[in-house]
């Protein structure tokens, strides 16, 4: 990570020439703009924010702007607001040359928040929590697949016939995972530069298919970290030559990618779940009994509920169990530690993290029991 004082030096001494300010959008995307270095320093940019059209949080995926958003419309002429860059989130982006990065908070004019963007609505739910003692603490899991392809040539294809970087399945296997080592090495190296703590990497369940997972941390920490490594590794498989998808079922013969996001709630430093709590039993019977209402977030295209195939390792019901990676709901306690967590195996973070975390939060505990 970066002080304001280092990012100042290293935009005098030349290291580094660029910074890019940007935000979560409702896709879960970074949007946002490249600026000088000098730039961002001489007119203080970090106090004063750069300008973005609001039309941003209101796009689809193929980023034409939708009609029925109060704050972004032909009628009301698709105005600006505000980024104003988070100072906490400043770190190189090791694999952009002279590089760094900084997210922004979204605001109106009158430097208000603009509070349908992801990241306010995770901070609210985060001060939510906080009012009642807990802090929220999230890991994600996401999968993708490793393509021989281009992204030019990938879409060229209309995305059909792909070819995974290993031609058979690697789950779990070393000789096979060494093929694509130098591309994975480089990621796991490349988000550590970046002051995201990288745990362990894998093969995974389908030719081509891994996953990186990275050090937990708090609600928005965790959304921020997996938004810039998303980004990130698509960057870096486009310098490489490559192409990388995170979709939650790109072929309807292969094996869905899945996010698995871990969560669990902290009193201080210890976790409140411990021994299967009634704050534990509280919060999956939230997550359970409110997951129908929240399923536009968890899985929020037609594409997410291709992955939901009896068999195919993505669960199909609204069960929970201990270990057991069938259900919807797996609940795993650390070996050698009296820590608990859920971890949803559902397939964009920061809203995502929102809601569970909300839902967690207000239900009895008899409901979960009902699901076992």
């Amino acid at each position: 990570m970066l002080t304001p004082d280092e990012l100042k030096s290293a935009v005098d001494d030349g290291s580094i020439d660029t910074v890019i300010v940007a935000f979560t959008d409702m896709q879960g995307r970074l949007m946002g703009k490249r600026l000088m270095g000098d730039f961002f320093v001489e007119e203080n940019v970090a106090e004063h924010g750069v300008e973005g059209c609001n039309y941003l949080l209101a796009l689809d995926m193929e980023m034409d702007p939708k009609p029925g958003y109060q704050i972004a419309s032909w009628e009301r002429g698709y105005g600006d607001f505000g980024l104003v860059p988070d100072m906490a989130t400043l770190r190189r982006t090791p694999w952009l040359e002279a590089t760094a990065l900084v997210l922004c908070d979204v605001v109106w004019h009158d430097g208000t928040p603009v509070a349908p963007s992801p990241r306010q609505v995770l901070k609210r739910q985060f001060d939510r929590a906080a009012m009642l003692g807990f802090t929220p603490m999230f890991g994600s899991e996401l999968e993708f697949y490793l393509l021989q392809e281009t992204y030019a040539e990938a879409h060229a294809k209309h995305y059909l016939d792909l070819t995974p970087s290993v031609p058979y399945i690697l789950d779990y296997h070393i000789l096979a995972s060494t093929y694509d080592e130098p591309f994975i090495r480089q990621v796991r190296n490349a988000m550590q530069g970046a002051g995201i703590r990288v745990e362990t990497s894998k093969s995974e369940a389908w030719p081509g298919q891994h996953e990186i997972n990275f050090r937990y941390a708090d609600a928005l920490t965790m959304a921020d970290n997996h938004t810039i490594y998303k980004n990130g590794a698509k960057e870096i498989a486009f310098e490489n030559g490559c192409s990388v998808t995170f979709m939650a079922k790109p072929d309807h013969t292969w094996i869905g990618n899945s996010c698995h996001i871990h969560s669990s709630l902290w009193r201080g430093d210890e976790s409140a779940f411990e021994g299967e709590s009634d704050t534990f039993k509280h919060y999956l019977a939230g997550q359970i009994a409110c997951l129908k209402e929240l399923a536009m977030f968890v899985a929020p295209t037609i594409n997410s509920y291709k992955r939901f195939a009896a068999g195919s390792w993505a669960p199909t019901t609204l069960a929970w169990g201990h270990d057991n990676r069938t259900v919807g709901f797996r609940i795993v306690a650390l070996t050698g530690a009296a820590c608990y967590f859920v971890a949803l195996a559902l397939s964009r973070p920061t809203a995502r993290f929102s809601v569970l975390g909300r839902a967690g939060s207000r239900s009895d505990p008899q409901s979960a029991a009902l699901h076992r």
